[in-house]
């Protein structure tokens, strides 16, 4: 290798962010016009070239989007006052005081994926989903495990492929522990419908929401992540739905959020109630009429309960 060869600098292309970043080519493109970053400089083909150290900025902006921040107010400051405000975002991971297992434990798991021992991983969940039953392994290790990791994602001290893999081991748990749940009778009640809307992949809130309402004796059906908002109308009527629950994490816009859950309001009949939970702040900022925010997952058997009280008629000639 010859000195100009060594000293031409590492560049990705606008597809290469793209997929590192999990920015739209279009987003940053208008953020080029209207911010002045990204910056990125011409390959010899004239395509768009971006150094890494604008990469790595966009990685901190992401995070920071995905926490709730609006890009006009991010998208300007200097790398190190994104770090700043990235650190900030971030409680200590041993947040949740009133979890029934030790801080040192919830260190333990974070450890076992930064190690990348997912089979440890998943033997140690096992071990606690055994100790602790469904509903408190939802509530008192998941939910908080799943902030500590994402506290760690934010602070840029967990890579995504090593939140994907913690994310997928405790998919597989879940699903086992739900398919030891007694199915519910023909005629449980409420019927509730799962899902996401299409822009939010993340899946693992729906299996903990439907674990607490399989315990609870619902009657679950669960499409998955990111269903046109018309084909989980139609997959409500299919199955004489009760309640549509939807998941949300802090990777939507707002927006398109709100206006999700106005659209599918409109389009399902006044008598199936629509829940919407999850993380994204939008949530607990801007009430949708007739919609259900569910504030935390604990809270969801009260919520049950209520349901059934209000239909008690319903549910006695179902």
């Amino acid at each position: 290798m010859n000195d100009r060869t060594r000293l031409i600098p590492v560049t990705l292309s606008i597809s290469a962010v793209e997929r590192d970043t999990g920015l739209s080519k279009d987003t940053l493109r208008v953020w080029e016009r209207r911010y002045g970053f990204p910056a990125p400089g011409r390959d010899p083909v004239d395509e768009r070239a971006y150094p890494l150290d604008q990469v790595e900025k966009l990685r901190v902006i992401k995070r920071l989007l995905d926490a709730g921040h609006r890009p006009g107010r991010i998208v300007p400051l200097p790398f190190a006052e994104l770090q700043q405000l990235s650190d900030s975002q971030a409680g200590p991971p041993t947040r949740q005081a009133d979890v029934s297992w030790a801080a040192n434990e919830m260190q333990a798991h974070l450890t076992l994926i930064r190690e990348h021992d997912m089979a440890g991983l998943r033997t140690e969940l096992t071990r606690l989903l055994s100790r602790f039953g469904v509903a408190r392994f939802v509530v008192e290790v998941v939910a908080p495990l799943n902030a500590a990791v994402g506290d760690a994602w934010i602070r840029g001290q967990m890579e995504i492929f090593e939140e994907h893999m913690y994310t997928e081991t405790v998919q597989v748990v879940m699903r086992q522990a739900i398919a030891n749940i007694p199915a519910p009778t023909p005629i449980s009640r409420p019927r509730v419908l799962l899902t996401t809307f299409p822009g939010e992949p993340h899946g693992l809130g729906l299996l903990m929401a439907e674990a607490l309402f399989a315990l609870e004796g619902c009657d679950c059906v669960s499409l998955g992540v990111q269903t046109p908002v018309w084909d989980t109308v139609l997959a409500a009527a299919a199955h004489r739905i009760d309640i549509v629950a939807l998941s949300f994490t802090g990777c939507m816009n707002p927006n398109q959020v709100v206006d999700g859950l106005i659209e599918i309001r409109q389009k399902l009949p006044a008598a199936v109630s629509v829940w919407a939970g999850g993380s994204a702040p939008v949530l607990h900022r801007r009430r949708v009429e007739g919609v259900q925010p569910i504030v935390s997952l604990d809270g969801l058997p009260g919520e049950i309960a209520r349901w059934r009280n209000a239909n008690h008629r319903a549910v006695t000639l179902a």
